[in-house]
């Protein structure tokens, strides 16, 4: 793995995912300059070693590699091309790379306006959650240029314990969107199965186990199936973001000509959850709707 000490890596958005990723950056020898919305994370990561900076163009300005970690496809686009945006100070062979979950028609057109001036762009979401990110072992499905991948890799590396190249600009959204209908249905699925455990008198935590190394076994089952049985809905990926992930999966699926049903139903139910005040819990809270006892 190539070593990134000493290089001077630009990282915005210090959210739940953003501040471990950042911690793991700094730890690896990188040399950082974060900007965030608010003033908390930002003094946490100075603590840390980082260099604050004021704007997202600010922080293009002092780095030719640029991480992006925020919210929704509006807040890369804000980013990229608002005030104070990263495209009034790029600089020929800048490289953005884009982790956060973004709609794939405007990554493709983001990347179309980063490319054009000399700039490189790449698409790389993440899988894993805050445990993930805390550990450094997030899955990462990178999409771009053969030689954007190339350069993003040493900071991938330090990020992910599985990275795959997935194919052109675009393509790593395409995956993490699969990847999000999968835990979506797989996180109703095991709210399902554990609460009907639990209305037929059968302690869900014992069926939990009683399921693990089987065909029903998976990540889902082992993490969330825990936070469903002890009722710890503290954040690792906010209802909200599951709700928006799985709406864009969606979207992508009417602009194919796919119909994606299920997704649909479970898309619905997280806006039920929302509604019913859920919002700022953990995606793992499905099981909070369902739950009869």
């Amino acid at each position: 793995m190539e070593s990134i000490h000493g290089t001077t890596i630009g990282f915005i958005g210090l959210g739940l995912m953003g501040r471990p990723m950042c911690a793991n950056l700094i730890s690896a020898g990188a040399s950082l300059v974060v900007t965030n919305r608010s003033e908390g994370p930002r003094r946490e990561m100075m603590e840390r070693g980082a260099a604050i900076a004021d704007t997202p163009a600010e922080v293009a300005a002092r780095a030719q590699v640029l991480v992006i970690m925020v919210a929704d496809t509006a807040a890369v686009e804000s980013v990229l091309f608002g005030k104070n945006g990263v495209c009034s100070q790029l600089r020929e062979g800048t490289l953005v790379i884009d982790m956060g979950t973004t709609a794939v028609a405007a990554t493709r057109e983001f990347a179309a306006q980063i490319i054009e001036p000399g700039g490189d762009y790449v698409d790389a979401p993440v899988s894993g959650g805050t445990i993930g990110a805390e550990s450094g072992t997030l899955t990462i499905m990178a999409g771009g240029s053969q030689a954007g991948f190339n350069r993003a890799l040493p900071v991938l590396q330090v990020l992910g314990g599985r990275i795959t190249h997935v194919g052109a600009v675009g393509a790593g959204q395409v995956a993490k969107a699969a990847n999000q209908v999968i835990v979506g249905l797989n996180i109703g699925a095991v709210a399902e199965a554990l609460a009907l455990a639990k209305a037929a008198g059968v302690d869900p935590g014992k069926v939990r186990e009683a399921l693990q190394g089987g065909f029903a076994d998976s990540r889902i089952l082992e993490v969330h199936g825990r936070r469903m049985v002890e009722s710890d809905y503290r954040l690792g990926a906010r209802c909200t973001t599951q709700r928006k992930d799985m709406h864009q999966a969606l979207e992508l699926a009417e602009t194919l000509g796919l119909d994606m049903p299920a997704t649909a139903l479970s898309r619905d139910l997280y806006d039920l959850l929302i509604e019913a005040g859920g919002a700022d819990l953990d995606h793992s809270a499905l099981f909070r709707l369902l739950d009869i006892t």
